[in-house]
């Protein structure tokens, strides 16, 4: 029988004979969150369901796998794909160490395409290990909720069957969305991007975030033409506007053409390839055109309206601060509740969720000082707040510290691309609000200075850090001068 649930302090109070359920959680949805909540509540002594969709790299509604969106069509193969791309300035500038290279080095786009499925499909059966060693029982087929406390899958044959749970987490995730474009069924999403028969020649990427600059840095380092669209003075919004600019530059000088504060008005197949107009009347041609422009919740199909359970405006599943719905046997955790959109905090809340309800232990998903990366080429990460972000919520002066440096690779190499870092500090406590940093290792450094955030840690306890030399990561314990002081109240700008 499952542990009881504290909420703020308070014991559920059961019924005098508890009623008899075929499991003491279900969970639809095995990507990241759903699994490690299944697992951890599995750990906590619970009966454990979950079901998921059969496995296909390209997700549909009837189609998905074990794993998820970041393993099997999301971070992990873009990753792949991203060290792939890299290789090709790396052996660019191997020249300059020494290494003799044939003027002409050949790219096999399919050799990496299939090391990219094979890797997706290994992670696929490591997930539904994991899922049958901690005694988790898997259901693949479609899953709705038909009741507070019974689901129905739809299995692989089309037969239905209702399984009752005592609780129930929904942690579908989110799916790639398509702007109203005319033509926009010529254009693909990243879903398809990960999977593309052929490499292209010509890319256009519409897009600002994330995903966007992504693709472009992969194509543009496999040798494509890419044409990046945004509607934004810079990409990234929500980014820190300086590393933003940063990262403009940085996919300028790789050779991607940018083109800001620009959108597209329709797509025309011709013989040609894809014909792309844009609000400024231009006109380019494309083999592939990627639209980047946003994820929705996957709630469309799980009934959960029609038992009660709210949605925000978007689709999204609206959630305390337990993860716990307005039906109280009913929760939700990761993109599908649109909250941070990223696949640690998904696990995050997983674990939260398990600890609540099967654990005893109530607790909190904490949203502060979570690092990111954007795996762009070089990469930017952050933690914290942004310059912006600082300014807005500071009552007190904010300094601001930074260094751009040629990274001693680039010496001898001679590519000319800066590293960019930077904190961001509390004038009065000198405590560090945020940091930032585009260069090569980005992630790799900020997850360090992530836990040195989470900390509480003051400009003055990184200054007595000693570094590590010769290393980039050094330039956060050096920074000794104050770059600009922000006074109280001053008004930011927002590109």
């Amino acid at each position: 029988m499952a542990r009881k649930m504290l909420i703020d302090g308070e014991l559920d109070k059961p019924s005098e004979e508890d009623t008899h359920f075929d499991f003491d959680l279900f969970v639809i949805g095995a990507g990241s969150g759903g699994v490690r909540a299944s697992r951890f509540s599995a750990q906590y002594g619970a009966k454990v369901g979950i079901c998921e969709l059969p496995f296909h790299p390209i997700s549909t509604e009837v189609v998905g796998g074990v794993g998820g969106t970041c393993v099997l069509r999301g971070c992990v193969p873009k990753k792949i794909l991203v060290y792939g791309a890299s290789f090709g300035s790396e052996l660019e500038d191997a020249r300059s160490y020494g290494w003799e290279l044939n003027e002409r080095i050949d790219f096999n786009w399919k050799k990496l395409l299939h090391k990219k499925t094979e890797e997706i499909v290994r992670l696929n059966g490591i997930y539904k290990r994991l899922l049958a060693n901690a005694g988790v029982k898997l259901f693949e087929g479609q899953g709705k909720v038909v009741g507070p406390n019974e689901v129905e899958l739809i299995q692989l044959d089309g037969t239905k069957i209702s399984y009752s749970a005592k609780h129930i987490l929904i942690a579908t995730g989110s799916r790639a969305q398509r702007p109203a474009i005319q033509g926009q069924e010529l254009a693909i999403t990243s879903d398809e991007a990960l999977s593309l028969e052929e490499l292209p020649k010509r890319a256009i990427v519409l897009g600002g975030g994330y995903i966007a600059v992504e693709f472009a840095s992969i194509w543009r380092g496999m040798g494509a033409t890419v044409d990046l669209f945004f509607r934004k003075e810079l990409p990234l919004r929500g980014f820190d506007d300086e590393v933003r600019a940063v990262v403009a530059r940085n996919l300028e000088g790789r050779g991607v053409n940018v083109h800001p504060r620009t959108t597209l008005t329709e797509l025309v197949k011709t013989e040609d390839g894809i014909k792309v107009r844009t609000d400024h009347g231009e006109e380019l041609l494309a083999d592939v055109v990627l639209f980047a422009t946003g994820r929705a919740p996957n709630t469309k199909r799980l009934n959960l309206e029609a038992v009660g359970v709210e949605l925000d405006k978007n689709g999204a599943v609206k959630v305390d601060d337990y993860s716990r719905t307005n039906i109280p046997t009913i929760w939700a955790i990761g993109d599908v509740t649109d909250r941070m959109n990223l696949t640690p905090v998904a696990l995050m809340e997983g674990t939260c969720f398990a600890k609540t309800v099967f654990g005893g232990q109530p607790s909190k998903p904490d949203y502060s000082s979570v690092p990111c990366a954007v795996f762009c080429i070089p990469p930017l990460s952050v933690v914290g707040l942004s310059e912006e972000k600082a300014i807005e919520q500071a009552n007190g002066d904010v300094l601001v510290f930074t260094s751009t440096f040629n990274p001693m690779k680039n010496t001898i190499s001679g590519r000319q691309e800066k590293t960019v870092m930077k904190l961001v500090v509390d004038g009065e406590t000198d405590k560090v609000l945020g940091a930032s940093m585009c260069g090569p290792d980005a992630a790799e450094i900020m997850q360090g200075i992530a836990v040195a955030l989470k900390c509480g840690a003051t400009k003055a306890q990184f200054d007595s850090t000693v570094g590590i030399h010769p290393s980039a990561a050094e330039e956060f314990v050096t920074m000794r001068s104050v770059t600009r002081r922000i006074a109280a109240g001053k008004p930011k700008t927002n590109l």
